[in-house]
């Protein structure tokens, strides 16, 4: 099979000698420097893919969707290139905070937001918090009458629009844990109570439709009915989302950040003029940015069934295969020109038969143990979604540039893993 398609490398990819570098650096010798497994993140790409979103949409338009990925060094990163934060928990709004983004730069999502989250929203400002239920309404009432601010609101609409994409992922369906329902009257019911509210100070509509969406004419739906119905509430502000996909195989191919702005454009061309749209893109700001660099340490031919790789990772740095079935490509970025006709599934360390990463990958035919491999169009939902699964220790996160590797995420320790752990006194 032919080498990895260079639409699934990093902006700044490219070989010298037969060698993979991003920004500058030998992709083989930062699994050997950092150790493995390994996220290594294209700096230029990251900021490439934000400037592409701010171009399209217009300043202060475009919401950074930190679930993608996030650490202080990503949302400074974000933060300078001039998107606000979507942050959907406690914890992703004190990392943002941490990082030096105002309050003012962040929105506050979450479809169950506890009283101690809306109460750190409220105390330090966020730009405006996108309600999800009734039952969050009646949380900010009690917060906003113990003295509190009364918080700037988008409310959270489920338009009723079905995406092809996986189940878990798909949010935009009547039948969804978010948002208030536009075809029962919900949506409606809960505009007349934030109207008639003094706890909130109801400045638009929201939706999401789902997430790693390829096609746009999903979104021109979405948009069509949220259009309408923001023109009947004659609100400020209308936040379509994100979802954009991105392609995670050769043969794969996904619009850019340009082309689902312009497709949003004319969806929204019946707009009532003054209108200020949002979009939160995540996956495709971050995605394409991160290789994962994984050593091999087990092949094993199982004669007239087939060969398995196993790697020192798995499913607790990319759960996605497990969770979606999700594909991914796979190459050895010390021998990029190479041909791949090793037909193998590529597996993880974890006690787990389904610890699959690639069940059909294709790699060179004369793989070794201790040789390094390396997986694409990882920057999104890997990080973010890892666990510790077999106590294994989280990866550390390079972000490479001109020729310079940087730790902005130290890889976990042993000591890490029972840093929480209380032992009983004597």
């Amino acid at each position: 099979m032919s080498r990895v398609s260079r639409h699934l490398l990093p902006d700044t990819a490219t070989t010298v000698g037969g060698r993979l570098q991003i920004g500058g650096c030998d992709v083989h010798e930062l699994a050997v420097k950092h150790g493995t497994p390994l996220f290594v993140y294209d700096e230029m790409h990251l900021r490439a893919r934000c400037a592409e979103a701010v171009r399209a949409f217009g300043a202060d338009a475009v919401v950074y969707a930190t679930k993608a990925f996030l650490c202080t060094a990503m949302a400074r990163l974000a933060h300078e290139e001039g998107l606000l934060l979507d942050v959907a928990t406690g914890g992703e709004l004190f990392v943002a905070l941490n990082a030096g983004v105002p309050a003012t730069r962040c929105v506050l999502h979450g479809n169950n937001k506890s009283v101690a989250e809306l109460r750190e929203a409220l105390t330090v400002g966020v730009r405006h918090i996108v309600v999800d239920s009734f039952d969050e309404l009646d949380r900010i009432d009690a917060l906003v009458e113990s003295g509190l601010s009364a918080p700037r609101v988008q409310l959270r609409i489920t338009p009723g629009v079905y995406v092809h994409t996986h189940e878990f992922v798909s949010t935009g369906q009547n039948d969804s844990k978010f948002g208030f329902n536009l075809g029962n009257g919900d949506a409606q019911r809960a505009i007349n109570r934030a109207r008639a509210s003094r706890s909130v100070q109801l400045v638009g509509i929201h939706c999401h439709i789902g997430s790693n969406v390829f096609e746009t004419a999903n979104f021109t739906k979405a948009a069509e009915v949220m259009v309408a119905f923001a023109n009947h509430c004659e609100l400020p502000e209308l936040t379509l989302g994100g979802g954009l996909g991105v392609a995670y195989l050769n043969d794969e191919q996904a619009p850019t950040i340009s082309e689902w702005a312009a497709s949003l454009r004319a969806a929204t061309s019946g707009l009532r003029a003054g209108v200020k749209i949002f979009v939160e893109p995540g996956r495709a700001i971050v995605a394409a940015a991160a290789v994962t660099l994984y050593e091999v340490g087990t092949i094993k031919p199982i004669p007239d069934v087939r060969t398995y790789v196993a790697v020192d990772g798995g499913m607790s740095d990319n759960p996605r295969p497990v969770l979606y079935g999700s594909g991914y490509e796979a190459f050895v970025p010390s021998r990029w020109e190479v041909e791949r006709a090793l037909a193998v599934r590529l597996v993880g360390k974890h006690c787990e038969s389904g610890d699959v990463l690639i069940a059909e990958a294709v790699l060179p035919s004369d793989l070794h143990v201790g040789e390094v491999i390396a997986t694409p169009v990882t920057g999104a939902y890997g990080h973010s979604m890892g666990s510790n699964y077999n106590k294994v220790p989280r990866p550390a996160v390079v972000f490479v540039r001109d020729g310079v590797a940087r730790v902005v995420v130290r890889r976990e320790t042993y000591d890490d893993l029972v840093r929480n752990d209380v032992t009983d006194s004597v």
